[in-house]
Formats: C-alpha cells, structure tokens, sequence
C-alpha cells in the first residue's frame, strides 16, 4: 500500500515482525518563506466637496459705488469720466457694474438736454419782438491820435437778439469831446443788422448803417449791404464768422458835394474766451470802391469785475484810402471803459 504524506510519497510493506527494520527517510525540505514587497504610494489629501451656498454676483465695494455717486451728483460728464477711469482701473472685475452706473448717468443727461432744448426751442417760437433781448452799455474815456490828438468820453449800446433762425444786432456808439469850447471830436455811429440761418454755418445777412464824423470830412454816410456769411468757428469759447456782399454808400461831406458809390463789404467777427471772465475779441470791415475805400478794426480785451461788470481796454483803427482835402488818412482810438451786462 502506498499513500501520500505531506505530498511525499510513502511506501508500507507488510513483513513479518522478526524481519522488520527502521528504515529512515530524508527529512522533507523546508517550505521557502514568500517575501511580498510593500510599496508606498503618496496620494494627495481627497479634496471633500465644499457645501453648496446661494449668492449673488460680485457687488461693487461701497467705497467706490459712494465716489461714483458723487461724481454723478455733480451732474458733470467730464467730472464722470474721470472717476469711471479710476474706478476701471482700480476694480476691473466690477466693469460691468462700473459702466452701468455711467451709461444710465449718459442717458438721464441726454434726456435732461433734450427736454431743456425743447423747452428753450418752445420758449424762442412762443416770444414776442420785444423780448429775448440781450445787451451791454459801455461808459468810459478815451485817447484819441491823427486828426485829433486829446482825452475824452465815450459811449456805447449793442443789442443782441437770437432766435431759431434769425438773430438781430443793433450797434450804437459815440464819441465827443470839447475842449476849451470847441468840439475836437464828434462821432456817431448807429447800425442794424439781421442774419438768417440757411443750414448750419451757412446764413444771409442785411445790414443798414449811419455815421457821422465831422472831424474826419464827413456830417453823414449811409451804408445799405447784403450777402452772405459763414460761421468758421461756433463753440462755446471760441467763435469767428466772415461775410461778404455788395454795398451802396451815400456820402454827405462837410466841403466837398455828396456822392453815391458801389462797393463790397466784407467783415470778420471774432470772440475767445480765453479763461474765466477774460474775453479777447476782434471785428473788422472793408468797404472796397473805386473811390475811397474805408477799413475799420477794433480790438478789445475783457476782464470781469463782477458777475455782469466788466473792465475793458480797446484800441479802434479807421483808414479811409482817398479822404476828402485837409484831413488824415488814419484815426485811431484807445478806450479804457467799464461794461455792464444785462
């Protein structure tokens, strides 16, 4: 019989017992340990889900909403601006929020202009002739050079309408003096013009005009013109227009008899506001004729005293190219004078 012993084989005999022996087997070889390798693995720590919240979007910081706010209570886009740019910059990611607040600042200051001009358009077409007027009287002294040569008073009254399409000027100046009791200087001017607006910059004009200076060789000239402007520059600073058309001149002389002449006018109206409450401005005209042709310049500088008084030095230029015997070519004028608005 044979059998299997710890997976060795093992043979049994049957022998009688006198006959029997030891028999030693080899020892069975010892099981070889499994040794099994341990390998270490870092793994990063398992981020756990953060709980759920509802919010809301990212809401611009209260210091920044509160300086925007200001701005936009000064009611100045130019003030606005700059506040959005430092906002910008400072909180890029509140953009959105940022340009919010100036968009709906645009569109309530756009709406606010609109129905302010409506209202002022509705208020011009409701007015009557004898309103809408605007003016300044201007009172001091002079110094005159050329044909006379000495200190004395001067006068002047402009007044100024505008409308939607029309605007009408009226101009009245004088200067006088007596000295020792003789009249050394004696000149008027009264002029009106009207301008009417053809499309914008562009505008037909008609000017009628009277003057008189003695001094110069003449009791009167009558000056009737029309043609056409143009408004080069129109801001709220800064302004100039030029026109140009036909003129017909009737001329009373002191000494020599009256004459009737064609010639063409042309002007040039200039006004800057260079800083608050000082005012340059600059006009000039050119009655070009055969004859005796006549250029006249004035040029002034404003500076504010108050809110409607103003202190103003002038100079005035007159040439005439052919004046009548016995009188110079050129007057000239320094005024020193206070102008009050209205």
């Amino acid at each position: 019989m044979s059998m299997r012993l710890l997976g060795l084989p093992l043979v049994l005999a049957a022998v009688p017992a006198q006959a029997q022996t030891l028999v030693h087997l080899p020892p069975a070889p010892q099981p070889v340990p499994f040794i099994v390798p341990v390998v270490a693995v870092a793994l990063p720590a398992y981020p756990w889900p953060m709980p759920f919240v509802a919010a809301g979007p990212p809401r611009l910081p209260e210091n920044v909403r509160a300086m925007l706010e200001s701005a936009i209570r000064t009611g100045d886009s130019a003030t606005v601006a700059a506040v959005v740019k430092v906002a910008l910059d400072t909180k890029p990611y509140d953009k959105d929020e940022i340009r919010g607040m100036q968009k709906a600042f645009n569109d309530e200051a756009a709406r606010l202009a609109a129905a302010k001009a409506n209202a002022e358009t509705q208020r011009i077409r409701q007015s009557d002739i004898f309103q809408l007027w605007t003016g300044k009287i201007e009172a001091g002294a002079f110094r005159a050079t050329g044909n006379t040569n000495n200190f004395g008073f001067s006068g002047a009254i402009n007044l100024d309408r505008k409308g939607i399409d029309w605007q009408h000027t009226i101009q009245l100046t004088a200067d006088y003096q007596k000295d020792t009791g003789t009249v050394t200087r004696e000149q008027y001017l009264a002029s009106y013009q009207a301008r009417y607006t053809l499309r914008d910059g562009l505008f037909t004009y008609g000017r009628t005009q009277w003057e008189r200076n003695a001094i110069q060789g003449y009791d009167d000239r009558y000056s009737l013109s029309g043609g056409l402007g143009y408004r080069v520059i129109k801001r709220k600073d800064l302004a100039l227009s030029l026109e140009i058309g036909p003129a017909l001149r009737r001329t009373r002389y002191v000494t020599d008899p009256a004459e009737t002449t064609w010639s063409t006018l042309t002007s040039l109206d200039f006004s800057w506001n260079v800083d608050d409450g000082v005012k340059f401005t600059q006009t000039a005209s050119w009655y070009i004729e055969t004859g005796n042709s006549t250029f006249t310049t004035n040029t002034g500088i404003e500076a504010g005293v108050s809110k409607k008084l103003k202190a103003k030095l002038s100079y005035s230029f007159e040439h005439e190219t052919s004046p009548p015997a016995g009188t110079l070519r050129t007057d000239t004028i320094s005024r020193f004078s206070l102008v009050y608005g209205f």
